[in-house]
């Protein structure tokens, strides 16, 4: 799955374009608002996906070497956590599908 694929899917403004945006692959996704259960992932470069506006996300999301995170439920995001995803240089994306219809639009790029 290509970034660009999953911001169309899920109707994602794109809050900060990382490097690699246009050609990073998204092997998986990780769907918590528990940042703790996303530290015990071990997948190669997934997508974060969660409800959780803070920067609490983006730091975990650099930690475990995740190519983006997507912030549903068309949440605001504060201002500390758009300029941490440019500091880090980690692409952030907001969505205003809920989780649950996210991970729905999401699935058909997975069975390619």
């Amino acid at each position: 799955m290509k970034l660009e694929d999953i911001a169309q899917r899920l109707e994602a403004e794109i809050v900060h374009r990382g490097a690699g945006f246009d050609r990073t692959e998204i092997g998986s996704v990780v769907a918590s608002d528990l940042m703790s259960d996303v530290l015990v992932t071990d997948l190669p470069r997934p997508l974060i996906l969660t409800s959780l506006a803070s920067d609490q996300a983006v730091r975990t999301a650099d930690i475990v070497g995740a190519a983006a995170v997507a912030v549903v439920n068309g949440k605001a995001l504060p201002e500390n956590m758009r300029r941490l995803a440019r500091e880090l240089d980690l692409t952030l994306l907001r969505s205003p599908r809920t989780k649950f219809d996210a991970c729905l639009a999401l699935a058909p790029l997975a069975r390619r």
